[in-house]
C-alpha cells in the first residue's frame, strides 16, 4: 500500500517537474520574445532620434553656414562703402571747402552766374543774392557797387547769418532759389564720385 503511496506521489511529482519546466520554458520564451522585441523598438528609436538629430544638426550647420555668408557679405560691403567714402571725401571736401573760404573764387562764381543768366522775365525784374552776415563788408558792397551794369537790371543783395558760406541766387521774385555752398558742392560730387569710386575700386559688380 505504501509503495502504490510512493509511486503516486513520484508520479504526481514527475509530472510537477516537467508541468513546471514547461511552464518556466514557456515564460521564458514570452520574455525572451518581449525582450527582442523591447530592444528592437528601443533600437528602432533610437535610430530614429539619431537620424533626426542629424538632420537637425546639418539644418543648423546650413543656417549658421548661411548667417555668416551674410554677415560676410554685409560686413564687406559696410567696408566698401567706408573706405570709399574716406577717399571721396579726402578728394572732394578739403579741396571744395578750400575753394569756398576763396572770396576770390566766390566773386567770381557769382559774376560768371550772373553774367551767363538767361535774359527773359527774370532779367527784367532782376535777381536776388543771398550772402553770409559775414561778408557783407567785402562781397555785399563789391556785388552792390559793381554788378548791377552786368546784369542790365536791379540785384538785390541780402544777408543771413545762417548761411555761413557760398551763396544763393534767384529770381527777385522768389519762385526759386539756387543754393551754392560748400555743403551743396560736397553732396554734388559726392554722389557724382561714389559709382565711379566704386567701380575703380571693386569693379562693376
Amino acid at each position: 500500500m505504501e509503495q502504490k503511496l510512493q509511486d503516486l506521489l513520484d508520479k504526481i511529482y514527475t509530472e510537477g517537474v516537467a508541468k513546471g519546466q514547461e511552464v518556466a520554458s514557456t515564460i521564458v520564451r514570452d520574455a525572451e520574445r518581449k525582450a527582442e522585441r523591447i530592444l528592437e523598438e528601443a533600437l528602432k528609436e533610437a535610430r530614429e532620434i539619431r537620424e533626426q538629430a542629424q538632420e537637425e544638426a546639418e539644418e543648423l550647420r546650413r543656417n549658421v553656414a548661411s548667417e555668416l555668408r551674410l554677415s560676410a557679405q554685409q560686413s564687406i560691403h559696410v567696408l566698401q562703402q567706408q573706405i570709399s567714402h574716406l577717399i571721396i571725401t579726402e578728394a572732394v571736401s578739403e579741396p571744395v571747402q578750400k575753394a569756398f573760404s576763396d572770396q576770390e573764387f566766390i566773386k567770381k562764381a557769382i559774376e560768371t552766374l550772373i553774367q551767363k543768366w538767361q535774359p527773359g522775365q527774370d532779367a527784367r525784374e532782376g535777381l536776388s543774392l543771398l550772402l553770409p552776415e559775414e561778408d557783407k563788408k567785402t562781397l555785399g558792397q563789391y556785388f552792390t557797387e559793381k554788378t548791377r551794369a552786368a546784369l542790365n537790371g536791379p540785384l538785390l543783395v541780402n544777408f543771413d547769418n545762417r548761411l555761413s558760406n557760398g551763396f544763393r541766387i534767384g529770381p527777385a521774385d522768389g519762385r526759386y532759389v539756387i543754393s551754392f555752398t560748400d555743403k551743396d558742392f560736397e553732396t554734388f560730387f559726392t554722389d557724382y564720385l561714389r559709382p565711379k569710386t566704386k567701380a575703380l575700386l571693386y569693379g562693376d559688380n
